[in-house]
This record gives C-alpha cells, structure tokens and sequence, in this order.
C-alpha cells in the first residue's frame, strides 16, 4: 500500500522564512528517486547516519510534523546568537600546556573531603561535579558546538535559511579548519581526574555529537568551499587515525558497557565519513555483534547498565547508540536490527525499554534523577520502523501524549512507518 502525504499546501512562518510543502507526495517515489547503495559496489554513501528520502519526505510534509520543526527552529535560532566559542577559549590547559587540546575532567568525580588539597578525585557515580561545566574547561563547548551545528544544519536543510548555514560554517571553520582555534584532533585529555591521571579512553565519548557533525557537513556541502570540506575531512582522518591508535582508544574499546558501544558508533561513523566503507563493515561484524552478545541477557536487560544509579537513564543511552550503529549498518549492507544468538536479540533490548515504557509501574529499580519514560521515544522510533512488532507502537503511542515527544528533533529524521 503507498503512503501519502497530506495534498493541503502549508504556508510556515518560521524566523522570516516561508516554508512551503510539496502537494501530495508519495513517500515511495521519494524514495527511489535516492540513489540507494549496493553492499557490494564503492559506491560513496552521503550521510553517515541520516537517510536522504527520509529527510525528503518530512520536508515534503512539514504540516504533520510542524511541534519537532518549530522546536528545532527555535534551537537553531538561540545558536544563531551565540558567539563562537572554540576550544582555544578555555582558561584551563591540560597537562599538554597545548590550549588547541580538548580538555575536559571526569564528570562524576569530585575533590576528595579527606585531603587538604582535596587530590586525589574521588567517584560519586551519578553525581555531577558542576564544576565539570564550566567555560574553564572544554567540555559544555565541545557539546554545544556539536548540538548546535547540528541544529543549524536541519534548520538550514528544511527552511533553506542561508542564516543557519552560515552560522553553522563558522563554527566548522573555528572547531576544524582555522589554525588559530581548531581544535587538535585528538581526546588525550579527555575526563581527567585531578590528582590521577592526565587523560582516560572513557572521555572519548564526550565525542559522540560529532556524529551529527559529520551528517552536517554534507548537509552544508553547498556551502562550503572546497578548501573547507577538504580541511573539514583531514581533520576527522587524523581523528580516526588517533582513536584506532591511541591508548585511550584501546581502553575504550575494550569498555563492555555503553563506552564501547559509543566507541564502534564513533569508529563505524568516522570511517564512513573518511570513505573507508569496508573497514566501518568490519567493524560492525567482529566487534558490535559481540557486544549485542555480551551486553543484553536473554530477557533484553543490560546487566552492567542496570547496576549504575542511573539504570534506565544508561539502557536507553546505550541503546541510542545501538540505534545509531544499525542504521548505519543498513548503510553497508549489514543486518544488525535483526542480529540475534540463542541468548541475545538486539530487538530483545528494545523490547525490554518498550515494556516499562507501557507499564512504568513495574520499573524496578530506583533511578537517583527520577525515572522518565520520555527519554526512550528516539529509541522507539527506531525499533518500530525496524519491527513490525506492535509492542512498539503501543509504546510510543503512550508517550505522544506528550508535548516534548511531539517536539523531539528525530521525528523529522525517522519514518516511522507501522
């Protein structure tokens, strides 16, 4: 059966642009009008996580999804009037004395109340040492660059605003390309913890919103110059090079929680970028299977994420990478939505989110910032485009009964399409 979308033409006016959809489009013309990817051939593959049609056709059919674009208007907007804040801004260094060096400390890890300098750092795990998101360290700047030119690029993509566009190349130019601000293409320093060490493989995942910097970029291909995207490639090159190389790398790797789930999304993501599509299938097929196999039991629980004191907080984060990891493994021909041994089911780990989402009632363990079954939806998305399961849908439609669902930014980037 086709899908259409609404033949009504919608007038939006958004931040003094008019954004006008298609009348009636049908989602499957759409989507063979993409090129698509064959497995085998060498052919490029544009987005690393975003899927061309998909973006299409919420373009085409802005008026059912109007809460999520408004939303993201209006964060593209607060970016618009930020200065641009690179990492040579921090009033910190790192152990390296280099102020082009990321540098960040260990959020959950405070001064010690035992010593007189408060050396060495002691860990309250789900407690967050606000002095960790300050501007004297690199941390709440490296997320917000990534956040905000994410938001910059979709809002540019779905009003055709050059303002969004513009901004969000600078902040690219600042982070990546300018020689005064960009940032060293390395996490050496990464969760530091006073008094113990100068840099850990766990701050790597303070990296992972560069995954939607990458999807931007070619979202802004048009207008950046050839020497920037040039410059904007080499500089994830050498981050990919440092991250398969390093020692803090290696660490995380050899993570069996979230942190190496976050790491292969990373990897996969940046090899797909820097076109190296046979080493991003590798990935996925020796090292993200295996996790599946020892990260969900038989019941889809994620033992080592339920013993923190963020429980349901840690399952959906990881599952947000899974999320991101099967969709790119789509991507490259690799089935991991329907990846599964006799004991564990990445669909298993969905389902056992989708359940407490239905009866929230029934969540067991006590979750130390409260239990929000809003935090699942993106999660949600995914699963139920990928399984025709009705679980799913009955669990997201217990949570569009709320505003902030209808206003989350992946509803313009999922089809959802049970």
């Amino acid at each position: 059966m086709k899908r259409y979308i609404a033949g009504a033409t919608l007038l939006v006016l958004l931040s003094g642009c008019t954004i006008q959809s298609a009348p009636q489009t049908d989602i499957d013309s759409v989507a063979q009008s993409v090129p698509q990817l064959d497995a085998n051939a060498s052919t490029s593959i544009d987005f690393v996580s975003l899927d061309r049609a998909t973006l299409a056709y919420h373009k085409a059919q802005l008026s059912e999804t109007v809460p999520a674009l408004m939303q993201l208007i209006k964060t593209a907007n607060k970016a618009l009037q930020k200065p641009i804040d690179p990492v040579t801004n921090k009033t910190l260094l790192p152990a390296s004395g280099d102020i082009h060096d990321y540098f960040s400390f260990g959020t959950y890890w405070w001064p010690n109340p035992d010593t007189d300098n408060g050396l060495p750092y002691v860990n309250r795990d789900g407690q967050t040492n606000p002095a960790t998101r300050t501007a004297a360290t690199d941390k709440r700047r490296f997320v917000r660059f990534g956040k905000d030119v994410t938001a910059l690029a979709l809002a540019y993509y779905f009003t055709n605003n050059t303002q969004y566009a513009e901004k969000a190349r600078q902040l690219l130019n600042a982070w990546h390309v300018d020689p005064a601000t960009r940032m060293n293409p390395n996490l050496r320093h990464a969760q530091a913890i006073p008094g113990r060490v100068d840099g850990r493989g766990v701050g790597l995942i303070d990296s992972r919103f560069l995954i939607g910097v990458m999807d931007s970029v070619e979202l802004l291909k048009s207008v950046l110059t050839p020497n920037e995207h040039q410059a904007i490639v080499s500089w994830y090159r050498e981050l990919t090079g440092w991250m398969l190389s390093s020692d803090n790398g290696y660490d995380e790797e050899k993570a069996r929680n979230n942190h190496g789930t976050w790491y292969d999304a990373q990897i996969v993501a940046l090899l797909m970028f820097i076109g190296e599509y046979d080493q991003a299938k590798m990935r996925i097929e020796s090292r993200t299977k295996a996790r599946v196999r020892s990260q969900f039991d038989s019941d889809g629980a994620q033992p080592l994420e339920l013993k923190r004191t963020r429980p349901w907080h840690y399952s959906n984060f990881n599952l947000q990478a899974y999320s991101k990891l099967a969709v790119m493994a789509d991507k490259l021909g690799v089935d991991l939505w329907g990846y599964h041994d006799n004991q564990a089911s990445l669909q298993q780990g969905y389902r056992f989110i989708a359940e407490y989402v239905v009866a929230p009632e029934r969540w067991p363990l006590e979750e130390v910032r409260g239990f929000d079954t809003q935090i699942a939806y993106s999660n949600l998305l995914y699963a139920s485009k990928a399984y025709d399961d009705p679980l799913f849908e009955n669990a997201l439609a217990q949570l569009r009964h709320h505003a902030k669902s209808n206003r989350d930014v992946h509803n313009l980037l999922v089809l959802n399409s049970h």
